[in-house]
C-alpha cells in the first residue's frame, strides 16, 4: 500500500515529501500573491472573496485557483468564506520596506531558481552549467550580471533585503565597538557598511567590490553617509585590497569560492592587516555534520548550479582551518545567529 495513503502512518519525512514534490507551484503561486499585494490588502482585516476580486484584478477562477493553492501553505486562513493572513504571514509578507520578502523571493524566482533545472548537469560537470542562460563569457553569475542592468538591480534588491534580515545580529556584535576603519570585502551595494557605521559612530568604512556593484553602491551611501563610507572598485583576486583598514570583513562573500581560493583571500587580507588586526567571516554554516541547513543547502545548490560552479555554506571547522592557514591565530566562532549564520574570527598577531 502506498503509505501516502495512510494518515496513520504519516511521520515529519513523509510529509517534508509530500510539500518537496509540490513545492515549486507553491512557491511561485506565493509570489505571485505578493506581487499581486494580496497578503497586504489582508493585514489586519479579513476580505471575502469578491474585496480581492478587487484587489488583484483576476478574473474569478484565477483568484479561486491562487487562492487554493496559497491556502493549502497555512500562508492565508478561510474561515467562513472570508479569507485572513495566517500569524506568519502577517509578520513576514505584509511590509514592502528594503527587507521585504517579496524582493527576495522575486529575486529568487528570476535569477536563483531556473538555474536548477540544470542540477543534475552542473553537479556532474563540476561547473555552473546555468550560467550559460546568462550573456558575457565572464565565469560567475556576478560578474556577467554587469552585461544586464536591470536583473543585476534586481538581483541586489534581493540580496539587500535579505541580508536586512540577518544583518542587525552582526551589527550588535561587540566586536565592531573597537573598529575604527573596516574594509568591506565585497560588500555589494553598501548595506552591511552603511548599518555598521550608523551604529557605530568612530567607525569608517571602505566597500571594495566589482566596478558595477561599486557603482550601486556610490548611488546608495553616498547621499547620507559622505566619506565615511567610501566605495573602491576593484577585481577579489586580481588587484591589491586597498591598505589601511584594521580589520577586514568579508559578509556573504567566501561561500562563492574553493578553499583554495578562500585561503588567498584571507592571506591578502592577512598582508594589509596591521599587528593586532581582525578578519570577520560572515555567512551561512551548514551543521557540523553536514545533514541539517535548508538555507544553507539551498545556497550550496545555487552556488554551484550558477553563481561560480564551487563553494558552498561551509561548516565553521572548515573556516577555522582556512583562517590558521592564512597565519592568523585566536580563531574562534561564534555561533547561532539567524537564518543558519555563523561569524569566524581570525586575529594577526604579527
Amino acid at each position: 500500500m502506498d503509505r501516502s495513503l495512510s494518515h496513520d502512518e504519516r511521520d515529519p519525512v513523509l510529509e517534508r515529501f509530500h510539500l518537496l514534490v509540490n513545492a515549486p507551484a507553491l512557491f511561485n503561486a506565493l509570489v505571485t500573491a505578493l506581487e499581486l499585494d494580496l497578503f497586504a490588502a489582508l493585514s489586519g482585516k479579513p476580505s471575502s472573496f469578491d474585496e480581492l476580486r478587487v484587489v488583484t484584478g483576476l478574473p474569478p477562477h484565477s483568484l479561486r485557483v491562487l487562492l487554493h493553492a496559497v491556502c493549502t501553505t497555512g500562508l492565508l486562513e478561510r474561515h467562513d468564506g472570508w479569507y485572513t493572513n495566517s500569524p506568519v504571514a502577517e509578520e513576514m509578507l505584509t511590509r514592502d520596506g528594503p527587507d521585504s520578502w517579496r524582493h527576495i523571493l522575486v529575486g529568487w524566482r528570476e535569477i536563483y531558481y531556473p538555474a536548477f533545472a540544470r542540477l543534475t548537469e552542473a553537479l556532474k560537470a563540476g561547473t555552473n552549467a546555468a550560467l550559460a542562460a546568462h550573456p558575457g563569457d565572464e565565469p560567475t553569475l556576478y560578474q556577467r550580471l554587469s552585461h544586464a542592468p536591470e536583473q543585476e538591480a534586481v538581483f541586489h534588491r534581493a540580496m539587500s533585503a535579505f541580508t536586512l534580515r540577518s544583518v542587525e545580529a552582526l551589527v550588535e556584535t561587540e566586536e565592531f565597538a573597537s573598529v575604527h576603519r573596516l574594509l568591506d570585502v565585497g560588500g555589494g551595494d553598501g548595506t552591511t557598511s552603511t548599518r555598521l557605521t550608523a551604529r557605530y559612530p568612530q567607525l569608517s568604512s571602505t566597500i571594495f567590490d566589482m566596478p558595477s556593484v561599486s557603482k550601486l553602491a556610490e548611488r546608495t551611501t553616498a547621499p547620507d553617509f559622505g566619506d565615511r563610507v567610501t566605495v573602491h572598485p576593484g577585481d577579489l583576486f586580481a588587484d591589491p585590497f586597498p591598505a589601511g583598514s584594521d580589520t577586514v570583513l568579508f559578509s556573504h562573500v567566501l561561500e562563492i569560492f574553493s578553499g583554495e581560493q578562500i585561503v588567498t583571500l584571507l592571506t591578502k587580507a592577512h598582508r594589509i592587516l596591521p599587528p593586532g588586526g581582525r578578519v570577520l567571516i560572515y555567512g551561512y554554516n551548514v551543521s557540523d555534520d553536514e545533514t541539517r541547513g535548508w538555507y544553507a543547502a539551498r545556497l550550496s545548490l545555487y552556488l554551484n548550479a550558477l553563481a561560480s560552479g564551487q563553494g558552498m555554506a561551509y561548516p565553521a571547522r572548515d573556516y577555522e582551518e582556512w583562517l590558521r592557514q592564512a597565519d592568523f591565530q585566536q580563531v574562534r566562532t561564534l555561533a547561532d545567529y539567524p537564518y543558519e549564520h555563523g561569524l569566524h574570527i581570525g586575529v594577526k598577531l604579527s
